[in-house]
């Protein structure tokens, strides 16, 4: 467990940089990433670089005693590159291109960009690969932010239809995989094949699902000449790639193959006001963000990082990119910290040292103001950093893995692939996601997020938002696990080409899963429909509602099924076979608690209901427990000598740790 800070010296006079060093080392900051929007110093002109003031920037953090995150700087390419090459910018849907003047502003396909980019990851590994400050490696910033993963390019065309070559081998089998008898869309050959954009309708679904699996794959290409670039000049020393929260564009599972460390940059406030949220609920969690939010995207990235995860960019004040920018609550920046480590972080840095009196970014707080002067998010990183030592020094297993007992699988191209055919306009993959994930937070349970071809053993509960696309082994491997299984609606209703299968869904799932889904309806916003459970002795009184979506379970396969909640109009609900559950529908918040605590006690996990505003995570022999309430929490049964951190009575905002046991 350790603290970092996000740093730009050429931003700030030389004079300061010295102080400011030492004092990042006195607040308890450990580890520093520079760099990344930095290629325009770096190499000023072409081909002549200026390595004489980072050169002097690494010496002198070196010096204080802090390890240097070195980032290559192809977030950000120079205007004379651009010009040279006006090919680097990314084309937009609207086959104009998007022009100089901010931050990534290139193609992933562009041949010139890739060569580029090859030149300057070079320089830079050279010039800093053995420095023994350098500890460790960040590639690019935030791959894909401002909508620039999916480019209309004529380098993105060209080099999508040799990703089809390879996927399908013939033209044939392509017409055959995508239907295309349908409208008349055959094609003779792969060189016909342009990117489905401006067409007059909808362009053909599996079409647009494979530009999105190219796109994602060329992201995976690019980060992965930076690491191969990286490890020849710095051998033994950690990549990472700092992803977004809730980013959903590309793979990130095949990106992270290639790094050692899964970071990510945490803003639960900015996060809160432009995800889907309802009024009330932005309102109600508005100065803390969602006590959900942030440990998902823990969860998520520390599912695929080789390393601990961490976060690279944590929110220390009012954002300047969202609608509305409040300030966090007193204390939220120490608690979102702690919630980090809690779930498995080896490093929370800040974003960053100090706010900029400049340009884009003006309004973004940082550990310090403009003037200088510590702000409130600096006085709580000052606070982590003494209690990560009182931790550190009490707990020799402080830094343990996490063990969870649950399981959430989620999946990159399912988000695709129901933004393509959604089939009902609100039906949003990361939000049932989220709410099945928050449903066993709110149990007090702990959750691995995996892909889905991960190992399922182990684990006694295995939850599965709506998967359209399972992979052949998918039943076998759930089946083998010994787990109790959920699956969400829709789950098994495409092929991998986005076809219908041809037993009906949940298609391949059929073997442990003895159903036919023969009829769906989508359900606009303001339309439920009731749910009752079977074992419900009032007929009259429902128990939940179905929003979003409806799954037609048929009479005759149900009749096989434990049907175990019904449709006010009698059709299934959730029905049971073996270990396996089928939710034939999205429910509401205290429906979904219900139904999952109840199928944990079946899996043998124990359960402890928090309601919506305290969170317990468990690491090692410690349990933390956040308070995201307004009002004070009071554990019972621990003893007064059990905590590391806090008292059995926490505060609203507050945190407290404590030794439990494995």
């Amino acid at each position: 467990m350790r603290l970092g800070v996000c740093y730009y010296p050429e931003h700030w006079p030389e004079s300061m940089w010295e102080d400011d060093a030492r004092r990042m080392k006195a607040l308890g900051i450990e580890q520093v990433r520079i760099a990344e929007f930095a290629w325009s110093r770096m190499e000023p002109t072409p081909g002549e670089y200026d390595w004489g003031w980072l050169d002097r920037a690494v010496d002198v953090l070196g010096a204080a005693g802090l390890q240097v995150v070195m980032c290559t700087p192809t977030a950000t390419p120079p205007k004379w590159l651009i010009d040279r090459h006006p090919d680097i910018l990314p084309i937009g849907a609207d086959g104009r291109p998007r022009a100089f003047g901010s931050r990534r502003h290139y193609d992933f396909s562009s041949p010139s960009y890739f060569t580029a980019s090859q030149r300057i990851c070079t320089a830079v590994a050279e010039r800093y690969g053995e420095h023994p400050a350098v500890a460790y490696w960040q590639t690019d910033n935030e791959f894909g932010c401002h909508h620039t993963v999916v480019s209309y390019s004529p380098a993105a065309v060209g080099r999508f239809r040799e990703w089809l070559k390879a996927r399908y081998q013939t033209i044939d089998a392509l017409n055959r995989a995508w239907g295309t008898v349908f409208w008349s869309m055959e094609y003779r050959s792969f060189d016909e094949i342009d990117a489905p954009v401006a067409t007059v309708t909808e362009a053909h679904p599996s079409h647009r699902l494979d530009y999105r699996r190219f796109a994602s794959d060329e992201v995976a290409r690019y980060n992965r000449m930076q690491v191969e670039i990286i490890r020849a000049h710095s051998p033994g020393r950690p990549v990472a790639h700092n992803f977004m929260q809730l980013f959903t564009e590309f793979d990130h599972y095949k990106v992270a193959t290639d790094l050692d460390v899964a970071a990510w940059d945490s803003y639960p406030l900015g996060a809160l006001e432009e995800q889907w949220f309802a009024p009330d609920v932005k309102a109600r969690w508005l100065r803390s963000g969602h006590p959900d939010f942030a440990s998902f995207n823990h969860d998520v990235y520390r599912g695929m990082s080789k390393l601990p995860f961490w976060v690279m960019e944590q929110q220390p004040g009012p954002v300047n990119w969202a609608q509305w920018n409040p300030a966090p609550l007193p204390g939220m920046v120490r608690l979102w910290s702690w919630e980090a480590f809690a779930h498995g972080a080896g490093c929370v840095s800040y974003f960053r040292w100090r706010q900029a009196p400049f340009a884009q970014e003006q309004m973004h707080a940082g550990l310090n103001t403009p003037d200088n002067r510590l702000d409130v998010g600096g006085n709580e990183a000052a606070q982590v950093a003494d209690e990560i030592r009182a931790v550190l020094a009490a707990n020799a297993d402080a830094d343990a893995a996490i063990r969870s007992k649950v399981a959430l699988v989620y999946d990159y191209e399912a988000k695709w692939l129901f933004e393509i055919h959604p089939q009902g306009a609100d039906f949003h993959y990361p939000r049932f996601a989220f709410e099945y994930y928050s449903a066993l937070r709110a149990l007090g349970l702990d959750v691995d997020i995996v892909p889905v071809d991960a190992a399922l053993d182990g684990y006694r509960l295995i939850v599965v938002p709506p998967l359209p696309v399972v992979p052949a082994d998918f039943a076998a491997r759930l089946a083998s696990s010994g787990a109790q299984v959920v699956l969400g609606p829709r789950t098994g209703s495409k092929t991998a080409d986005v076809q219908i299968p041809a037993n009906l869904p949940p298609g391949a799932l059929a073997s442990v899963l003895p159903l036919r889904v023969w009829r769906v309806e989508s359900m606009r916003p303001n339309v439920t429909e009731a749910v009752l459970l079977v074992d419900n002795q009032s007929a009259t009184q429902e128990d939940g509602v179905a929003r979003h979506w409806r799954d037609f379970i048929d009479s005759d396969a149900a009749d096989s099924l434990d049907v175990r909640a019904r449709f006010a109009d009698g059709h299934p609900a959730y029905v049971k076979s073996g270990a396996f559950h089928y939710l034939a529908s999205l429910f509401d918040d205290a429906l979904t608690v219900r139904l999952l605590k109840r199928i944990a006690g079946e899996a043998g996990v124990e359960t402890t209901s928090l309601g919506d505003t305290v969170r317990f995570s468990r690491r090692g022999a410690l349990t933390y427990v956040l308070n995201y309430g307004d009002q004070t929490y009071t554990l019972a049964d621990v003893a007064d000598d059990a905590f590391v951190i806090g008292s059995r009575a926490i505060e609203p905002q507050g945190v407290a740790v404590y030794r439990s046991g494995n």
